[in-house]
């Protein structure tokens, strides 16, 4: 067994590595190899003290602490750097401790090192570099987001022009699992689709989906509290997520997605480099294929793909999908007008609202599907959206009595209430809508017709209507004056309307038609 280097030696090495000189100037000072040097430096920046305070140690405490020798025993030593390798992998899953793999491998082992021992090679193996910090990330906790700075491009038919498209690209840091999507734009249509859709790939929700500050995510950068626009947050809402942007100018923040958009324009970007596509769904077709090699790629040390990873660490903890996917919302403002309906200026239609809303500003909310109406926070209407302009999309339970009664006006309504009254009054109302377009330009003299019956009795009304159908002539005013002048009862002699002379005197001064010729 080889000895150790004495305490004093330790903290000559610690002392002239704080005056600045290198691992080969502090060997050869002392005497002993530039990689004990090293080695030795390793556990010191592993440990969990400062190099000043380890100067104040006494000589026995440094010996326990940093007992590693200037020659170790190779096969004890290989089997816990494997180890340690296996522990390490599992830091991400919820519950790990060091003293439960400790533990493992005490039992594993037939010559084990202490505890002590075995954090400090652990901190030597996996170092903290200065001036940067490592991250943990836990299995489904976050995806991260980004789009490329450089972009592919298609091919318009047509014209022949070439657009660039913008390059999506979301990974769960955990396992390193990546979506990668082509869009239009960075705009917020095309972002929210992508957020969706990324989604759906990973088959779950992670807590919080870590972005970029691009405007289609924030309104206003900040260092320490953004402020996400409107629409992210109801996406983040719907998916039941946080939304956590990085910090302005920190692209170390996001790391790992930053170094997935290097490996994306490696593995993706340079082999389609010479393909032309003349539309975004070629273009993701072939992505999707350079993808699934990406994922199922074997990284060099973990022996496992991003994919195997993913189905190992992160699918486990990810939140179920919703029901429904999220459907963008825009908003516009609008008046309740006096008919009980808001204006709804994309489509130019109309919606209604209930009545009591008469004059209220209102704000309304609207998707591909449905259009709803708030006042003060709170809905007060929904429908399906209409896309025919100039339509009148109406929940009866909206309107007042009268307008509800007035909604279900018709030609066969105002029948039914004639036929109350008698059959030569159901007649009139048969022969009123009859021959005509438009039947709502009668609705106002059926219903006077009917007012009728009030003031002069069913049985009155329904004579005066006989009366009317008689002479051919459908109109109010005649059964108005037939009633007023009581006339109902008089019968009509038709030999003698036939027979009426013209009250105007025959003489020589009447002018012939062809007088104008």
């Amino acid at each position: 067994m080889s000895k150790t280097l004495d305490p004093m030696d330790l903290k000559q090495i610690i002392r002239l590595h704080l005056d600045g000189l290198s691992n080969r100037k502090i060997g050869e000072t002392l005497g002993i190899s530039r990689n004990t040097v090293k080695r030795y430096l390793q556990l010191f920046n592993g440990s969990e003290y400062e190099l000043s305070d380890l100067l104040t140690f006494d000589q026995a405490v440094l010996r326990e602490q940093f007992s590693v020798k200037t020659t170790i025993d190779n096969d004890r030593f290989n089997e816990l750097m494997v180890y340690l390798e296996h522990a390490h992998q599992q830091r991400s899953h919820p519950g790990f401790t060091f003293q439960y793999h400790y533990q493992e491998y005490r039992v594993n082992s037939s010559h084990p090192y202490s505890y002590t021992q075995f954090m400090a090679h652990y901190r030597a193996k996996y170092a903290r570099e200065k001036g940067s910090m490592k991250l943990d990330h836990k299995a489904g906790h976050e995806m991260f987001v980004d789009f490329t700075g450089k972009k592919l491009s298609v091919v318009d038919k047509q014209t022949g022009e070439i657009k660039g498209v913008e390059v999506f690209v979301a990974t769960l840091p955990c396992s390193q699992y990546t979506y990668v999507e082509a869009c239009n734009s960075q705009k917020r249509v095309d972002f929210l689709t992508c957020l969706a859709n990324a989604l759906e790939f990973f088959g779950g929700v992670p807590k919080a989906i870590v972005s970029d500050n691009l405007k289609s995510a924030v309104t206003k950068a900040s260092k320490y509290e953004a402020d996400i626009n409107r629409s992210l947050k109801e996406f983040a809402l719907h998916y039941s997520c946080a939304i956590n942007p990085t910090r302005s100018y920190s692209p170390q923040d996001k790391a790992l997605v930053e170094n997935a958009v290097h490996l994306v324009y490696q593995r993706i970007f340079y082999p389609i480099r010479q393909m032309t596509f003349f539309s975004l769904g070629e273009l993701n077709v072939e992505i999707k294929k350079y993808l699934i090699t990406y994922n199922d790629l074997l990284f060099q040390r973990k022996q496992a793909s991003r994919k195997e990873l993913y189905q190992s660490l992160d699918r486990g903890y990810l939140k179920p999908l919703p029901d429904n996917r999220y459907q963008l919302k825009d908003y516009r403002s609008a008046k309740v007008q006096k008919m009980g309906y808001i204006y709804f200026s994309p489509d130019k239609t109309y919606y209604s609202v209930p009545y009591r809303y008469i004059g209220s500003q209102t704000q309304i909310h609207y998707t591909q599907d449905w259009v709803e109406v708030y006042y003060n926070y709170q809905r007060i209407a929904s429908h399906h959206r209409n896309p025919v302009k100039g339509a009148y999309v109406t929940n009866k339970s909206h309107l007042s009595s009268t307008h509800k009664a007035y909604s279900e006006w018709s030609p066969e309504f105002f029948r039914k209430k004639a036929s109350r009254h008698g059959d030569e009054v159901e007649s009139f109302m048969k022969g009123l809508f009859t021959n005509t377009d438009y039947p709502e330009i009668n609705y106002k003299r059926a219903n006077g017709i009917l007012q009728m019956a009030n003031d002069y009795g069913s049985d009155r009304l329904n004579k005066a209507c006989k009366r009317a159908c008689e002479l051919g002539e459908y109109k109010y005013n005649l059964v108005k004056n037939i009633l007023a002048n009581k006339q109902e009862g008089l019968e009509l002699d038709f030999d003698q309307l036939n027979n009426q002379t013209t009250h105007i005197p025959k003489h020589a001064n009447i002018r012939g038609a062809g007088y104008y010729q």
